[in-house]
């Protein structure tokens, strides 16, 4: 599966005051459409959608996205980047727009597992207040909200049936959704946020920036310790990385101790435990495991709850294999199974100076600490 992120933010709306589009408004420090980049930086490629005048302002923000011009409606700005997008081996996409920066991660998470099963899918709320009817400023009549949804971003999609759709759409669509159900596709609706809001008027900045203050409150920090012995074998497992030695580590799984202390730190900030809890060494189905397993349930777990990943700290205690050569592939494993930047992965060694079951070359030892933050 790769999964590419389309952020659009080619609008001119000035209803949010500032003299400028809502999208490049300061929020917070940076502007708008900085925070919803980040939000989709675990995405394997993103797409920032802008209009040719906004090309100075994008540049600075828009880190590895590829900046694409947009079109004169949404619609069409939506389609400039799917079609950027062919040939890339994309298979699933995410249309989000700019002006929803505070989307949580558990959010896009469960519109990504829902495309296992569909076509399409869309985060919403349900509408819970009573609908009038008005007109001259009086009530005129009530509206029933039974079966009603307040639609948010992001709106993902089979990336093949999207852009087919969006080809053989005519335009004017409110959204892809729309475009997505003209041409046949089921979309299913999961659960929206009421963080996700969409900055329209200039209180929805004070709205955001009170959300935004809350999350930097919400930071959680674990550490995990782990060890194993050397056994027989020509090869160590550490940190997803197969490293080429004289014996091999003792474990019921792969025995890769690195990650296993990561996945640990992981799983304690969260309060959930340890791997022991998740993945029991008494069930003989996670013998031989590999690890990555381990790590990529604690990363879905602490997005499923709603954080996501800061920093990553690992460090290794061995006087044999020599880490140094091996810690920037180390790095980039690591952070393809937590969906985030190698730049938030750190992968370090030392030596025990031959004291202890490590300086005696018994084993190996392995310390991590997981930064986690809400949102």
């Amino acid at each position: 599966m790769t999964v590419a992120a389309v952020i659009v933010a080619a609008g001119r709306g000035l209803r949010a005051g500032g003299g400028v589009p809502k999208q490049w408004r300061d929020l917070a420090g940076r502007p708008v459409v900085a925070h919803a980049l980040a939000a989709f930086a675990a995405a394997d490629r993103r797409v920032l959608v802008i209009h040719p005048d906004d090309l100075d302002r994008a540049r600075p923000v828009a880190g590895d996205a590829l900046i694409v011009p947009g079109g004169q409606t949404r619609d069409a700005s939506v389609r400039a980047a799917l079609d950027a997008l062919a040939g890339t081996g994309t298979t699933r996409v995410l249309i989000h727009d700019a002006a929803r920066p505070l989307v949580p991660a558990a959010v896009i998470a469960r519109v990504l597992a829902a495309l296992d099963t569909h076509p399409g899918a869309a985060p919403a709320l349900a509408v819970t207040d009573a609908l009038w009817q008005g007109a001259d400023g009086l009530v005129r009549g009530m509206a029933d909200r039974t079966g009603l949804w307040r639609a948010q971003t992001p709106q993902g999609f089979r990336y093949d049936a999207i852009l087919a759709a969006h080809r053989a759409h005519p335009g004017g669509a409110a959204d892809d959704v729309a475009v997505a159900r003209a041409a046949g596709l089921d979309v299913a609706i999961v659960e929206g946020h009421k963080d996700n809001l969409k900055l329209t008027f200039p209180d929805d900045f004070a709205r955001a920036e009170a959300i935004i203050r809350g999350r930097q409150m919400d930071v959680r920090v674990g550490n995990g310790f782990d060890v194993h012995a050397f056994t027989a074998g020509d090869h160590v497992w550490l940190c997803g990385v197969r490293v080429p030695h004289d014996r091999a580590l003792l474990g019921h799984s792969d025995a890769d101790v690195g990650m296993h202390a990561l996945t640990d730190a992981i799983y304690g900030a969260l309060a959930a435990g340890d791997i022991g809890r998740h993945f029991p060494p008494s069930d003989p189905q996670w013998k031989g495991a590999a690890s990555r397993i381990f790590l990529a349930h604690a990363a879905a777990l602490a997005a499923e709850r709603g954080y996501r990943l800061a920093h990553a700290d690992v460090t290794l205690i061995c006087e044999r294999p020599k880490v140094g050569p091996h810690a920037a592939a180390m790095q980039a494993a690591l952070a393809a199974i937590l969906g985030v930047d190698p730049g938030r992965v750190s992968v370090k060694a030392t030596t025990s100076e031959r004291l202890g079951f490590t300086g005696r070359e018994e084993g190996i030892a392995a310390l991590a600490t997981a930064t986690l933050v809400a949102g």
